[in-house]
């Protein structure tokens, strides 16, 4: 007995092993051995302090905040009558946007407009010779459709053709490396 004021003895009443480097409980703030040290192995008193969990609705997966006392599935019923904002029978509309087409009844996820007119339209209804466009009160002529056409036409192929140089410049130098 060199040292006899080095290390504890642990606080379990069936143990009290002499140890070298206790460890203390963060609840009951009392001295264990390795094999004591958790709450559950030294029954602490003061357990329900450090196991603190807030339950989460299971039909709006939100948290519901319990007080000490409480019993939390009591807290989670009571929420689920008043404040819970899990309605089952309303349903999120995706297609919400109508063709403004006289006749057609489609619906888009997302708004298809019209340039000229700036009308909503389905997408068999998007250009302005499939809904008789009316650009400023007057009818959009044929020829000024063909030509709106025919300019997408050629911006789109340019665009083709510049992003398939652009690739082809890319993969030549990813080789050479």
């Amino acid at each position: 007995m060199e040292f006899p004021d080095l290390g504890k003895h642990c606080s379990e009443k069936t143990c009290k092993q002499l140890d070298f480097l206790p460890l203390k409980c963060d609840a009951c703030k009392q001295d264990f051995c390795k094999d004591h040290f958790t709450c559950a192995a030294h029954r602490c008193p003061f357990a329900f302090k450090k196991d603190v969990q807030v339950p989460v609705c299971p039909l709006c997966n939100n948290p519901v905040p319990v007080k000490k006392g409480e019993i939390p599935d009591v807290v989670v019923g009571e929420h689920i009558d008043r404040d819970c904002n899990y309605h089952p029978w309303k349903k999120e509309k995706i297609f919400m946007y109508r063709c403004s087409k006289e006749g057609c009844k489609k619906k888009e996820m997302l708004q298809v407009a019209c340039d000229q007119c700036r009308g909503s339209f389905c997408i068999q209804h998007r250009h302005p010779l499939d809904h008789s466009c009316k650009h400023g009160g007057r009818p959009v002529g044929t020829a000024r459709c063909a030509a709106a056409r025919a300019s997408e036409h050629k911006l789109s192929g340019a665009l083709n053709t510049l992003s398939a140089s652009w690739l082809a410049q890319r993969l030549r130098g990813k080789v050479r490396r």
